[in-house]
């Protein structure tokens, strides 16, 4: 607390609207309007230590009445003073906080001086505002002789009204006043001990009381206080020290009463209560404060309101009885009973459930659906018809039990997309339910509520949140799913995806039948060897295996560009990729079966032309130093009747974002000089095969993959050895036995397929054969590499090279027979990306190249082997060895 200080004549004068500032009082303010941005500047800002301000409480026309007669009141006789206010028409003098400039602002005659503790300056983005955070300190009271308009703020010609030091030494020897002082004294004492017990502070406060005057005590108590504004001026308006203590004493005791009521209400509470019912105390309180109040109106009982709830849950007869039976049984527990809080959180889940509550299906319009599908999803014909077909049904039998859809592909065709697709064009909700990982029964089936922490299912909790008993559900992963000692997942789905029992499915946490057969279910996976053969019996089977080069480049124009634009906040304005560029990303940079990859590079591509783009930006520093900024961004400027803000503001300032509006010159065009410097160098190029097959004893294969199709190739050497057969690339079982027939077929032809001279017998006579799978981190199984592995150690015995422009899948019996194999749109669309001109099948497979685009097709040369044979003739030139043996003896 400062000691008397002496006042200029004059003093710039900082209206407080409806707020006074007290002697001896701290306040924190935000200075925004041009007037008090001035002031602070030229009178606190340049002056620094040195500076001091005038702080006088103002207030609106409409609110003086009731003021003044406070005032009047406040004032006691005895100083004999009466307070008056000094009306200033705002049209012809000075604006106050940006109000109405025809109202009358009606400005206080006695004011404090004070001085900044702190000041802080801050510019506002992105308007640019000024602004000033001040922490002022209230100094001694002082009377408005002139009021002035100079500038942007007012001055004032002040009188001070602080006693002198003789004329304090005077009143303090007043009997009155030592009467008055022991009885704030004894006041004040109290209120600290109770806040010292409750908060334990008060020691600093005591140290105040112990060696300040009284009546600066006075002031500096009653500012700590919530008090109204006519009772902030009537203290201001105290000159006298014994009106001044007084009034303090009054409001102190106040405030020491109120403290009195709550203690009174708790000790109430707590001798009604024992120690263990502490979470009955909050309810009980509420009630004693209501008796005090004399409110005797309880809000209505929250199991009657639970009670209502579930009356409107439209539960079935069985299951209403069930839970009146639960509910009674709460009703009968105390709150702190163990058992309660799982009681009520079970009773909520029956009330929340949806019963009966369901969407309303829009009247479904085919072609809109299809429409939308076409909208959603570039190609996939024979996907989308399937799904029309689907909705059909639906439409001529809406409660029609139609098979359970599940969409197997490869990661980033679209089968998520396609559930929410068929969601919205039914019209229904739409809800996700993750099976990725899942390993114990209980996620699907829930945990009986005996145990601690137990939960409802996935699927049950999946349907209150969604809110309706007929959405459409996604199994999202369902190949994923695992089983261990707590559990078959997959098994616990029987249940769930046949429509005869789904009808009554019981969860273990609910323990009553719920009704799934309104839900339409719809699953996707990567794989169907996982899927346990019952649970894939039970759902209808749609196969995405992929898109070509031309699907991916219309998907990538018409879908992926502008929604990766549309994520890094650019447009067309700001970055163009061309169609040949896009195909040049395709062919150099992405071989997947989706788009995924594709969209990152092109994320890549538009993270590049952001980056271009905010480097052109200028960014705007804020500093103490800088009193002037000039910046585009900052055309805003203040208002001239811009408010000021009185509040108290924590100590971290908050940022103000700035939205930029950028601008660019031109457009960045990618071209292949910047795909090559941001993405990398190609990975892939149509030369790979050609290089890979250009020696002996290597053949190019066709694999399944849960990515889609893949081009493997087989590499076979042979070195001095005992004849065994070495096999690497982290292969399975299933292959390594390919690979022991494929070698005893071909050493059971050596002279058919004059492999050997005339005078070897074996093969393997002093070697060993080597087969190796390249990218060997990578597991490889699978019953289709039994050709490529023939080829292969033809090729090398023979010392031909196979036709790099030819690859191959099947698999073969011990005596030369071509099977047919699996996958094959996968495999031919992986041939076809990787530059594959020709592709050897088993004859078996020609009726599945009908899943084959047309323009693929049309691409390659499909060649059918129905004999191992007829795979070597097709994979070498010239012909197989063996047919070429046959023509020289004729």
């Amino acid at each position: 607390m400062a000691e008397s200080v002496e006042l200029p004549g004059r003093l710039a004068i900082l209206p407080f609207r409806n707020k006074v500032l007290l002697p001896g009082a701290f306040i924190r303010i935000r200075c925004t309007s041009q007037s008090s941005v001035k002031l602070v500047e030229q009178e606190l800002w340049q002056r620094e230590e040195k500076g001091l301000i005038g702080i006088l409480p103002v207030q609106d026309a409409a609110e003086t009445t009731s003021m003044d007669s406070m005032l009047s009141q406040g004032v006691g006789s005895e100083s004999g003073e009466r307070s008056s206010n000094v009306q200033v028409s705002t049209s012809d003098a000075h604006k106050v906080d940006g109000k109405n400039p025809s109202e009358v602002i009606h400005w206080h005659n006695r004011g404090v001086a004070a001085r900044a503790l702190h000041l802080s300056r801050g510019v506002e983005k992105p308007s640019g505002r000024v602004t000033y955070i001040v922490v002022l300190e209230g100094l001694c009271r002082f009377n408005i002789e002139e009021l002035n308009t100079r500038g942007p703020y007012c001055t004032a010609k002040i009188s001070p009204l602080e006693m002198t030091k003789s004329e304090m030494e005077q009143v303090e020897q007043d009997p009155d006043f030592v009467t008055l002082s022991r009885q704030f004294k004894a006041i004040a004492m109290e209120l600290i001990s109770i806040l010292e017990q409750k908060q334990k502070t008060g020691g600093r406060i005591k140290v105040l009381l112990e060696t300040l005057p009284f009546h600066k005590l006075a002031d500096i108590f009653v500012a700590s206080f919530e008090i109204s504004f006519e009772e902030q001026l009537c203290m201001l308006d105290s000159v006298d020290p014994k009106v001044r203590l007084s009034k303090a004493t009054e409001l102190v005791d106040r405030h020491l009463q109120s403290i009195r009521v709550a203690e009174k209400i708790t000790q109430k509470v707590e001798g009604q209560l024992s120690k263990s019912q502490k979470e009955y105390l909050l309810r009980q309180q509420m009630r004693a404060i209501k008796e005090e109040l004399g409110d005797n109106d309880d809000d209505e009982d929250d199991l009657a309101s639970l009670e209502r709830k579930m009356q409107n849950a439209g539960m079935p007869s069985n299951i209403w009885k069930h839970a009146q039976r639960e509910l009674r049984r709460l009703k009968k527990m105390q709150p702190q009973q163990p058992g309660y809080n799982s009681s009520r959180v079970y009773l909520d889940l029956l009330a929340d459930l949806p019963w009966q509550k369901a969407s309303e299906e829009q009247e479904l319009d085919l072609k809109a659906a299809k429409d939308h599908l076409d909208c959603d999803h570039y190609g996939l014909v024979k996907i989308k018809q399937r799904i029309i077909e689907y909705l059909a049904v639906r439409k001529l039998k809406p409660d029609a039990r139609g098979p359970v859809l599940c969409f197997v592909g490869p990661p980033g065709v679209g089968k998520t997309s396609l559930a929410s697709s068929i969601a919205a064009a039914l019209g229904r909700k739409f809800i996700r339910i993750s099976l990725g990982g899942v390993k114990d029964e209980a996620d699907i089936r829930g945990h009986r509520r005996t145990y601690i922490g137990s939960m409802p299912g996935r699927l049950i909790d999946g349907l209150k949140r969604v809110g309706v008993c007929n959405p459409v559900m996604l199994l999202d992963e369902i190949d994923k799913t695992g089983s261990d000692v707590r559990g078959d997942p997959a098994s616990a789905l029987l249940e769930v995806l046949d429509p005869e029992q789904n009808k009554s499915f019981n969860d273990h946490y609910l323990n009553v039948p719920f009704d799934l057969s309104k839900v339409i279910f719809v699953a996707t996976a990567n794989r169907m060897q996982p899927i346990p053969p019952p649970l894939l019996d039970r759902m209808e089977v749609i196969e995405l295996p992929g898109y070509t080069a031309e699907e991916k480049l219309r998907i990538a124009m018409q879908h992926l560009i502008p929604r990766v634009l549309d994520q890094h906040g650019l447009s067309s304005a700001f970055l163009q990729i061309p169609e040949d560029m896009v195909k040049l990303v395709i062919q150099r940079y992405t071989r997947e079966a989706g788009v995924r990859n594709l969209e990152r590079n092109l994320a890549a591509l538009a993270r590049a032309a952001a980056v271009r783009v905010a480097e052109r930006e200028q960014a705007v520093s804020v500093s103490k130093d800088v009193h002037k900024i000039t910046s585009p961004l900052l055309d805003n400027r203040l208002a001239e009747g811009a408010e000021m803000e009185m509040e108290v503001i924590p100590m971290g300032v908050n940022n103000h974002e700035i939205s930029n509006a950028f601008r660019i010159a031109s457009p960045l065009v990618v071209d292949e000089a910047m795909l090559e410097k941001i993405l990398g160098p190609p990975r892939f190029d149509d030369q790979e095969a050609a290089d890979r097959v250009a020696t002996p004893g290597v053949s190019v294969g066709l694999v399944w993959t849960a990515f889609g199709g893949e081009v493997q190739f087989v590499e076979a050497t042979s070195v001095v050895g005992n004849g065994e057969l070495h096999l690497t690339g982290q292969l399975g079982d299933v292959i390594k036995e390919s690979a022991q027939i494929a070698l005893t077929w071909v050493r059971a032809r050596v002279e058919d397929l004059k492999l050997a001279a005339a005078e070897e017998t074996d093969l393997l006579q002093g070697k060993d054969i080597h087969i190796h799978f390249p990218a060997g981190a990578v597991p490889k199984d699978g019953p289709s590499a039994g050709v490529t592995l023939v080829t292969a150690l033809v090729s090398l015995f023979s010392q031909k090279n196979v036709r790099a422009d030819t690859a191959m899948t099947g698999e073969m019996t011990l005596r030369g027979l071509v099977l047919p194999v699996g996958g094959v749109k996968d495999k031919v669309l992986a041939a076809h990306r990787y530059g594959i001109k020709r592709v050897i099948l088993p004859e078996r497979n020609l009726k599945d190249l009908v899943e084959v685009p047309a323009d693929v097709l049309s691409s390659l040369e499909i060649l059918v082997a129905k004999r191992m044979e007829d795979v070597l003739e097709h994979a070498f030139d010239g012909g197989c060895p063996w047919r070429q043996h046959q023509h020289s003896k004729l």
